[in-house]
């Protein structure tokens, strides 16, 4: 394999400059006090980053002459140093990690600042270049303040952050691993100004406080893109804001990674290898349906097939994938943007979510015109999935001829390594009556978790449509009707996952009770 040119050329200046060079810089190399007084901009303009190295001060780059370019460098650093060539892109991205990760914010203005007053009259700016968090975290009070609230949820990786107001203060809550855990208030004079900012960034009218209101900001970190969903709601104290943290380029976990046990993750590789059909994913909103999908679609083949996805909205880019999101306000709904996708001459067909009549019709009749079509349902289990369908007008031997398997999942915290301890409880559901008795794990809380609990992983039960089923859907058969007939060819439910993962250490009883509660 050959040397890439950048190589080859650090490689060179190296050598003329006397200088040492990498090919990585290591988190255990940033030093924020190196940059407490140097703002973002400053650094990226050269591109060069100081770093403690052995107890030496260097100064990652790829330009060997940063000491004739910058002197006020040496000035900022309080004495020489030593420059160590790197790339362009290792810099700029090591830059952004010492900043987004570690929470160090470039020139923030005092705490007691003034609010900026924002009027009814600001003029929305639509141009394509996006705020990046790290410059705006150094600006006017009421933007950093934003920038700073968004830094810190990325960087603690909250799903959510909802912004309320409590008789006279405004509370920041993170949604970290399903659970909401309380931040530091906004000031109450900023309060306000906090609202409208976040309202111009999703382009909402700051005038409106008397109607709820939907919209999408997209800023930067760096170089890595975040979209945000909004959501404001009219209270009695106020107004409340929620907004959903996207990343646009979040490492997406394989099928293998979700936590589906070996006896559900081959027959659903088999389902999703299958030429058309409908597969069904369903569970409560934020149960990890979408990044189910995701997996399921990143194992086909991308080159030999069309995939195309009708989402609302669209929360991750997928490579060689085309992507619609819903805009409802144009008439882009599921039905009428799956029936656009029809016309494109698809082979795999995503829809976001089955929520009509007419979206469910449709994407009923597409596969089984020879389409594989994924989509998403809210429905309790895998039994009652198709028959939901069916209950919204569909007839039943369209939804039993067209299904192939229904996947139902639940999100479930999992146990701290560090301080997870063991316990015997004898006070179970039926469900899980076979852990009477036995050692299972139990939650604490340490300085490395949550309350005892770090990262989620998600239960299944997997419903394949055997002719025995699909007979007795075709009938209309009730719920327990088709439960039992699945049971004797061979389904089990959520229960029976959550009490291997129970037994296995990986979460706890309480966590599966409180998850799984209303099933019992």
């Amino acid at each position: 394999m050959s040397t890439p040119p950048d190589t080859e050329r650090l490689r060179e200046l190296a050598s003329r400059y006397d200088c040492r060079m990498v090919e990585a810089i290591p988190d255990a190399w940033l030093d924020r006090e190196l940059l407490r007084e140097m703002p973002v901009d400053f650094l990226r303009s050269g591109p060069m980053l100081p770093v403690r190295a052995d107890g030496q001060v260097l100064v990652c780059t790829p330009d060997p002459t940063v000491e004739i370019r910058f002197p006020e460098l040496g000035v900022l650093l309080g004495g020489e140093f030593e420059p160590l060539l790197a790339s362009e892109a290792i810099v700029r991205a090591a830059i952004d990690r010492v900043f987004a990760k570690t929470g160090t914010l470039p020139h923030a203005p005092p705490a007691n600042a003034e609010a900026v007053e924002t009027q009814p009259s600001v003029r929305i700016d639509r141009r394509e270049e996006r705020e990046d968090l790290l410059r705006q975290a150094g600006g006017a009070p009421v933007a950093a303040r934003v920038s700073r609230l968004l830094l810190d949820g990325l960087r603690e990786a909250a799903s959510d952050i909802h912004i309320e107001p409590r008789g006279g203060r405004m509370q920041i809550r993170f949604r970290l691993d399903g659970i909401l855990y309380p931040r530091e208030d906004v000031p109450p004079e900023l309060a306000d100004a906090v609202v409208s900012r976040i309202k111009i960034m999703a382009r909402l009218d700051i005038a409106e406080r008397r109607l709820p209101q939907d919209g999408n900001a997209r800023v930067r970190v760096g170089d890595r893109e975040v979209d945000i969903r909004v959501s404001t709601l009219p209270v009695a104290d106020g107004e409340r804001v929620v907004m959903r943290l996207l990343g646009r380029e979040s490492t997406f976990l394989t099928l293998g990674e979700l936590g589906i046990p070996e006896r559900m993750l081959t027959p659903f590789r088999d389902l999703i290898k299958r030429p058309y059909g409908v597969i069904w994913v369903t569970g409560p909103t934020g149960s990890g349906k979408t990044t189910t999908l995701y997996a399921a679609l990143s194992e086909l083949d991308t080159r030999r097939r069309n995939i195309l996805t009708i989402e609302d909205p669209v929360e991750y880019q997928l490579p060689d994938i085309g992507q619609v999101g819903v805009q409802s306000r144009i008439g882009l709904t599921f039905a009428a943007g799956l029936r656009s996708l029809l016309r494109q001459d698809p082979d795999v067909i995503l829809v976001g979510e089955t929520r009509d009549e007419e979206t469910a019709e449709i994407v009923v009749r597409a596969s089984m015109t020879g389409h594989l079509v994924f989509s998403t349902l809210h429905a309790n289990d895998a039994v009652s999935a198709s028959l939901r369908i069916i209950d919204m007008g569909v007839e039943p031997y369209l939804v039993a001829e067209a299904t192939r398997g229904t996947l139902a999942q639940r999100l479930v915290r999992k146990l701290c390594a560090h301080c997870a301890t063991p316990a015997i409880v004898e006070d179970l559901p039926e469900p899980l009556a076979m852990l009477r008795g036995k050692e299972t794990m139990t939650a604490n809380g340490c300085e490395h978790c949550r309350e005892g609990y770090l990262g989620r992983i998600g239960l299944y039960e997997l419903l394949l449509v055997t002719e025995t089923v699909r007979d007795a859907m075709r009938h209309g058969k009730s719920v327990e009707q088709v439960r039992r007939l699945a049971v004797e060819s061979g389904f089990q439910d959520m229960w029976a996952d959550a009490a291997d993962k129970i037994s296995a250490g990986v979460t706890s009883i309480d966590e599966v009770r409180m998850v799984l509660g209303a099933l019992e």
